[in-house]
């Protein structure tokens, strides 16, 4: 079991309201959103697009709740943008991330990333060369040393039709970055989507793991996405993703993993659904059930 002096436990408010289809839990309001996580007996959060920007605001509503933001998604584009100006934008990301009291910052490299696009997620996703994998492992070293004299981990989110989505592709980015400025953003969702071994990365990575996404998936959706040629947000819409103990994944060897080598951070459900098919306070109950009986917290 998971030591509760070392791991807390968050919930991500994609469930109610989704930031990359607004419409997705477009009647869903931001403090209907932090209740219902708190009711639901979470106690950290990462940051949605109903959140308030103004820190003072947003503490005052989330300390109301016993709430707190562990973490919020930074869009980096080292590999299609001037270094300078991805660095400035996140300077100004994790200044409002350190105010809010976080300690992590996830970044996922959006350059030639096809997420967000109408194109099939499995047969369009972008391979890099040589000289962009240097481009990129270069520029994460430099977001790494700026986040750690800033007092934040950095933590990379591989992810579903990005640059950094399989294992070759993590392990690759791991061996050209810096364990002393870089961490893991660890989603075992994502790598069960595009039919990767999960712990494989959990047991090699384990130790660089500085936050834990925790995703399930509906095979049998996303198999009608392969068969469709679907994009990954209509994947998104039609039910590929669950939150834990609703999918396939048994997350009890998960946790283990996580226990035997002393993770300290959060554990954070994160399972982008429709929310008027899948009400968010239900799923976020369902999830902290599971997550109780599996791990202990």
């Amino acid at each position: 079991m998971l030591d509760k002096n070392k791991v807390k436990l968050g919930i991500a408010p994609i469930a109610w309201t989704n930031d990359d289809m607004p419409d997705l839990g477009a009647e869903n309001t931001f403090e209907q959103c932090v209740s219902e996580m708190a009711l639901a007996g979470f106690t950290g959060c990462e940051v949605g697009n109903k959140y308030p920007r103004d820190t003072a605001v947003l503490k005052k509503a989330l300390e109301l709740r016993g709430m707190q933001i562990c973490n919020a998604w930074f869009s980096s584009f080292l590999t299609t943008k001037p270094y300078e100006e991805v660095e400035k934008d996140f300077i100004e990301h994790i200044t409002f991330l350190k105010e809010m009291g976080a300690k992590v910052v996830g970044v996922s490299e959006q350059g030639h990333s096809i997420q967000g696009t109408d194109k099939p997620i499995f047969e369009a996703k972008y391979v890099m060369n040589d000289e962009e994998w240097d481009t990129l492992c270069t520029g994460i070293n430099k977001l790494g040393k700026v986040a750690k004299d800033m007092g934040i981990k950095l933590c990379f989110h591989h992810h579903m039709g990005t640059v950094v989505q399989t294992e070759e592709e993590i392990d690759r980015l791991m061996a050209n970055t810096d364990p002393e400025l870089f961490g893991l953003l660890f989603d075992c969702g994502h790598l069960a989507y595009c039919g990767e071994d999960y712990m494989s990365v959990l047991n090699k990575y384990a130790d660089r793991i500085r936050h834990v996404h925790l995703k399930d998936i509906r095979p049998e959706k996303v198999e009608q996405v392969k068969r469709e040629h679907l994009s990954f947000l209509q994947g998104v819409r039609l039910g590929t993703f669950t939150v834990p103990g609703d999918g396939v994944i048994d997350f009890k060897p998960i946790f283990d993993v996580l226990e035997k080598t002393g993770y300290e951070g959060y554990v954070l459900v994160e399972a982008e659904q429709d929310p008027a098919i899948a009400n968010p306070l239900e799923y976020a109950i369902k999830a902290r059930k599971y997550i109780a009986e599996k791990a202990g917290l």
